[in-house]
């Protein structure tokens, strides 16, 4: 098979897993992330049944991500006097393995991170498509061509804009906002509801985890959005007060809407989009899956096909 170049944009779950599959079937894999590293942080992620299980084995890590598996505890319910009034059983969110995502992460990367060439600090600007491949350049990078681009940057994908048009047309909000925050609140896992706002703290998802509904799209920057959430709960009662007020201090902090991407296609021309940039679930439990499976069609499509991307992404589709 000659030398097949890929660019991959994005270095979460799908993109690490897929960087893995196509070194270890032959391909030349570049990976563009945005950051200056591998983030680690974030809610936890499960695994559920047969298939999960499967790809994880065949990627030679189901044992890793046993061992960084995390119990998900029942959720006390409480009034806004602090008062128990039920429970979210722990099982309600999990999966039959829960693991942190910067774990997972830091996992995938270490397949890959001598093997394939990383873009840390550097994003995509503009695709050129060609009879012969895509002409890509880079914020920082010199300009360069590749023979197909996965776009695996997420819900908000710049490779989905910039190869089949603005993310209004793609992506539905739902509503809600998340935020997920670190906040030294102590261990109990308890939540409190109110119309239109949950608050919940020591879960598996963050130390403080917020969902709240707001037709407004999330802010630009993270100050901004700090500062969204708390006018977001304003005159709530129980103890949300007082974590509004070590909001701006949180060391760790990601809000962003809950949203729906839908999509008739996944591919144009030689521009193929795996994960949450092209079936994004957020918050519904099997995001993390729907992207190592993606990765491992993808690449298994790519593979069979021996690099001829028309037939392999109409499989992969």
């Amino acid at each position: 098979m000659p030398t097949i170049r890929i660019l991959i944009s994005g270095a979460g779950i799908a993109g690490l897993s897929l960087a893995h599959w196509l070194h270890r079937y032959g391909f030349e894999v570049t990976v563009v992330e945005k950051a200056d590293g591998i983030r680690g942080g974030g809610q936890a992620v499960d695994f559920k049944g047969p298939v999960h299980r499967g790809v994880l084995t065949r990627m030679g890590i189901l044992d890793a991500v046993r061992r960084a598996h995390v119990d998900t505890a029942d959720a006390a319910l409480v009034n806004s006097a602090g008062r128990r009034i039920g429970t979210l059983p722990g099982a309600f969110a999990a999966g039959e393995i829960n693991i942190r995502r910067g774990e997972l992460v830091r996992i995938l990367h270490h397949l890959t991170a001598h093997t394939c060439e990383y873009l840390f600090g550097d994003e995509i600007t503009s695709l050129n498509q060609t009879r012969d491949g895509v002409d890509v350049t880079f914020a920082r990078a010199a300009p360069r061509t590749f023979d197909i681009v996965v776009g695996a940057d997420g819900i908000h994908s710049s490779v989905r804009a910039l190869a089949f048009g603005p993310e209004s047309t793609y992506v539905q909000h739902l509503g809600y906002h998340y935020a997920l925050a670190t906040l030294d609140v102590g261990d109990d896992d308890v939540m409190y509801n109110e119309p239109a706002r949950m608050a919940a703290l020591g879960g598996s998802k963050a130390p403080a985890f917020f969902v709240f509904a707001s037709d407004e799209s999330a802010r630009d920057g993270e100050p901004a959005q700090k500062a969204q959430l708390i006018d977001a709960y304003a005159g709530s009662r129980w103890r949300v007060p007082e974590l509004m007020a070590e909001i701006p201090n949180a060391t760790e902090f990601h809000m962003d809407t809950i949203s729906r991407v839908s999509m008739n296609r996944y591919v144009h021309g030689r521009v193929v989009l795996v994960g949450d940039s092209a079936y994004g679930n957020a918050l519904g439990g099997y995001g993390t899956g729907l992207a190592l499976v993606g990765a491992y069609v993808l690449a298994g499509e790519l593979y069979r096909a021996r690099g001829d991307h028309e037939t392999a992404f109409s499989r992969y589709e």
